[in-house]
């Protein structure tokens, strides 16, 4: 079945830098548009970062010139580069895979910028 798996969350301090992965399985990784959401505690989930089968990148205003996204397809995995973090960017990240007629999402993995 198709399945996302986050990996590499963790704590940071203000400042420095962390690299998510999301490794896709079970289905056919090039064919979808891939996002980074995050949802911090008491807000909405939003979205952070996505990066198109044709690798156009979109980001949400507060993480643009820190963050970026990129895609492998051939390991099927996306990530997303978070430099110069901050206080704000504490949140559950997750991935998404994304089509048409299709949403699927991962566990998501915890991500702390904290002194």
């Amino acid at each position: 079945q198709v399945q996302l798996v986050e990996s590499g969350g963790g704590l940071v301090q203000p400042g420095g830098s962390l690299r998510l992965s999301c490794a896709a399985s079970g289905m056919i990784f090039s064919r979808y548009t891939m996002g980074w959401y995050r949802q911090a505690p008491g807000k909405q989930r939003e979205l952070v970062a996505s990066i198109t089968t044709s690798h156009s990148t979109n980001y949400a205003e507060s993480v643009k010139g820190r963050f970026t996204i990129s895609r492998d397809n051939v390991k099927n995995r996306v990530y997303l580069q978070m430099n110069s973090v901050k206080p704000e960017d504490t949140a559950v990240y997750y991935c998404n895979a994304y089509g048409v007629g299709f949403s699927t999402w991962g566990q998501g993995t915890q991500v702390t910028v904290s002194s």
